[in-house]
């Protein structure tokens, strides 16, 4: 029997950045890790590796990647802008936590990559300050506008924006899920879904695009806002 592997692609969002040397942070946060050196594919087979390394935490959703195993075949291009945007990937992937009710998980990855850590943490740094900046601008006016935006890969396929307005704001015990108009294809399930003036549980991406109604509108996965 021949062997047979399902390929699907989905979307999400890288959330959080953090910079290790010889297991200890160098991002000005607190903490260490288990490993000393980097645990990346490269450097698991290196007689020699890197004692420098960044460690990048993702959300998607849990029908994207379901457990370990599925992380552990999982590959995760970044900076993929355009359909000529140079190729970006990190191999090495496990998951942080897994929620089948919320249909949320959030994975860690790693890569000892100067040119793709550095980049990283200087768009987390950007995003950290605009974040705040747009909260307060738009909370007053949320329930009006309901503007909604999801930015994803369709199909695999270089980033699309798309926007439109949630219609439903619906209680999940302590969470909540949206519904919207805004456009989704194949390949968008897992992408952060933004809906303007409501914040990130402590910058934690919660909501995550998760599926489509028979009505017609999305849906996304239940979270925090």
């Amino acid at each position: 029997m021949s062997e047979r592997r399902n390929l699907r692609t989905g979307s999400g969002r890288a959330w959080r950045v953090n910079k290790f040397q010889d297991g200890v942070r160098q991002d000005g946060g607190y903490g260490r890790t288990a490993y000393t050196k980097c645990w990346c594919r490269k450097c698991e087979d290196s007689d020699s590796p890197s004692n420098v390394w960044w460690e990048i935490y993702v959300t998607s959703a849990t029908h994207v990647v379901f457990d370990e195993i599925e992380a552990n075949h999982t590959t995760l291009r970044l900076f993929y802008d355009k359909d000529e945007s140079p190729v970006f990937s990190v191999d090495k992937v496990s998951v942080v936590d897994v929620n089948i009710e919320n249909d949320l998980c959030e994975l860690k990855c790693v890569t000892c990559d100067k040119t793709l850590g550095n980049k990283l943490m200087e768009m987390y740094k950007h995003f950290e300050n605009v974040r705040g900046k747009v909260l307060i601008k738009y909370v007053s006016s949320r329930s009006e506008h309901k503007f909604l935006f999801i930015v994803s890969h369709p199909h695999g396929c270089s980033k699309q924006v798309s926007v439109g307005q949630w219609n439903d704001r619906l209680k999940v015990g302590g969470r909540f899920k949206f519904t919207y108009t805004t456009c989704t294809c194949p390949g968008s399930s897992g992408a952060h879904v933004q809906c303007l003036g409501y914040r990130d549980y402590w910058n934690w991406s919660e909501l995550v695009h998760s599926g489509s109604l028979k009505s017609g509108l999305n849906y996304s996965g239940a979270g925090r806002v």
